[in-house]
Formats: C-alpha cells, sequence, structure tokens
C-alpha cells in the first residue's frame, strides 16, 4: 500500500514537473498583443467637420440608379394600397428592417423626408446596382457595415405598396 501511494506521489510530481517551468518558452514562441489606449479627443481635423450619417443625410435630389423615372404621390394616402404594403413589408423587409429602431438596416419611418420616393423604389427593387452606382446608397452599406441588402425579386406594384405604407409611418 505504501509502495503504491509513493508510486502515485512520484507519478504526480513528475507530471508537475513536466507541466511547469514552460513559461518562459511560451512567451517568446507565443502571440502577444499590446494594445494602445485610444486617445480620447478626436484631431482637430476630425471634428471640425460634422459630417451627418447616411442613414440621417437629406438627399431629396437624387433618384437613384434603376427603373424608376418618375413617382407621383397623391395628397392623400391609399389606405388600401398602404395595407398591401404593409404586408409586403412584414414578409420580406423585417428581417433586416424595424420601423422606429436602426437594425441591420435603416429604419423605414421618415425616409420620405430624406429620399425622393424614385430612390426609394429603385433601392427596393435594384439594391444591387444602387450600391454599386449610387453615392448615398454607397455610403448605407459602409454605414451599416457592409450588409447589403438583398434583392428580394419585388414588382413595381409591390414596391410602389411598400413606399405607400412609408408614406403612413412618421
Amino acid at each position: 500500500m505504501i509502495t503504491i501511494q509513493k508510486g502515485i506521489g512520484l507519478l504526480f510530481a513528475i507530471a508537475l514537473i513536466s507541466c511547469g517551468g514552460k513559461d518562459k518558452e511560451k512567451k517568446e514562441e507565443g502571440f502577444s498583443v499590446q494594445r494602445k489606449k485610444a486617445p480620447t479627443e478626436q484631431p482637430a481635423e476630425t471634428t471640425s467637420t460634422n459630417e451627418v450619417k447616411a442613414s440621417e443625410r437629406v438627399d431629396m435630389t437624387t433618384k437613384g440608379v434603376g427603373p424608376i423615372k418618375s413617382v407621383e404621390l397623391p395628397d392623400e394616402i391609399d389606405q388600401a394600397m398602404a395595407a398591401k404594403g404593409k404586408e409586403v413589408y412584414d414578409q420580406m423587409c423585417l428581417a433586416c428592417h424595424r420601423v422606429g429602431k436602426k437594425f441591420i438596416g435603416p429604419a423605414p419611418n421618415g425616409v420620405l423626408e430624406r429620399r425622393t420616393p424614385e430612390w426609394i423604389m429603385n433601392m427596393i427593387l435594384n439594391p444591387q446596382e444602387m450600391v454599386q452606382q449610387d453615392p448615398l446608397a454607397k455610403d448605407l452599406l459602409q454605414e451599416f457595415n457592409g450588409s447589403p441588402m438583398s434583392n428580394q425579386g419585388l414588382t413595381e406594384d409591390q414596391a410602389r405598396a411598400i413606399l405607400e405604407y412609408f408614406r403612413t409611418l412618421k
């Protein structure tokens, strides 16, 4: 019994010795990161330009890239079309866009105060070409961590219905 205890103790001691003492080797061979504390103040050249985020920028001049060249919006909201637009939005857009908050993509409420109806519909119908050719769409892609809007294969009527739904959001 004493021999077994001595043997176990000896094995334990050998295991401890073989596992220890390699700190120096680990430090020399291993990966190390030296971090510098980020400056608390921005350099003067970046603080002097108050750049507005692409999602908050107002651009009511561009129509974007795509099939939509002109959209006439009547003063009165077509409630039936808006309801159809909400259905399509809930089915196809809700995975990335949330009303009232930034999610994977920008929030749709108030978008008609920042973009033309043509730009919005072209973004819905033609997102790949928009992020390649439209400067504002490129900035949005960058702001939203390079998450491109996928083409959902919607028709112009569906995109117009979504636009009408956006008119109901404030």
